[in-house]
């Protein structure tokens, strides 16, 4: 069963609602990115396999994770409680099962409010340049997915920062690889928002991805 790389800054609040709803099977990374609430202590607890990663970044921690995975097939997801792990299945089975090589989950919202429109917009925006870039449709950059991990290793995602996803997805399609999008559930975070939150959070996620795809 896959392993799933949880990037954690700040996050004591969701990570027990997180854990607790992760399915059997799906094994918990949790690699801590700087915390100063306890987060790493508590994923502990919970029975999650902690990783330290000190250099600042979100690309950081998810390369992190990557690389302490042993699954052959590895999920992601942020740890906020905004996406619900009972939908890893449906992102990680068509990999699993030779259908896919790299799937991302779609995210929608469960109610008003769990997706701030300035960043809907910025993330539209993006989907629609991505979509051009892979010959495809691609209606989200959402942060839940799932590949192989030594085909993900191999393709050399250098971006440390915000554009870790959206390169994970360019280097995915120049290779050839399959890239499929299920849609998965979006609710409110748990705690106060560090990116998508907030106009300078988003638009310094933006401006990461917009440099990869320059």
């Amino acid at each position: 069963m896959p392993d799933v790389v949880l990037p954690v800054l700040d996050e004591a609040g969701a990570i027990p609602t997180v854990l607790s709803r992760l399915p059997r099977g799906y094994e918990p990374i949790v690699v801590d990115n700087g915390s100063t609430d306890g987060s790493a202590k508590i994923a502990s607890n919970f029975g999650a396999r902690v990783v330290i990663e000190r250099v600042p970044g979100f690309g950081a921690a998810c390369f992190t994770g990557l690389r302490a995975a042993t699954s052959s097939v590895v999920c992601f997801m942020d740890c906020d409680g905004s996406l619900d792990p009972r939908d890893l299945p449906l992102v990680a089975s068509p990999v699993i099962g030779g259908e896919a090589d790299l799937v991302l989950g779609a995210r929608h919202p469960t109610e008003a409010g769990a997706w701030p429109i300035h960043a809907r917009l910025a993330n539209r925006a993006l989907a629609c340049l991505m979509a051009r870039r892979v010959g495809g449709r691609v209606h989200d950059l959402g942060p839940m997915r799932s590949a192989r991990r030594k085909a993900l290793l191999e393709l050399g995602v250098a971006d440390r920062r915000f554009g870790w996803p959206l390169e994970m997805v360019v280097r995915a399609a120049a290779a050839g690889w399959r890239i499929d999008e299920v849609p998965v559930s979006y609710a409110p975070r748990i705690g106060r928002s560090k990116v998508t939150g907030t106009l300078r959070g988003t638009a310094r996620a933006v401006f990461d991805m917009a440099r990869v795809m320059s």
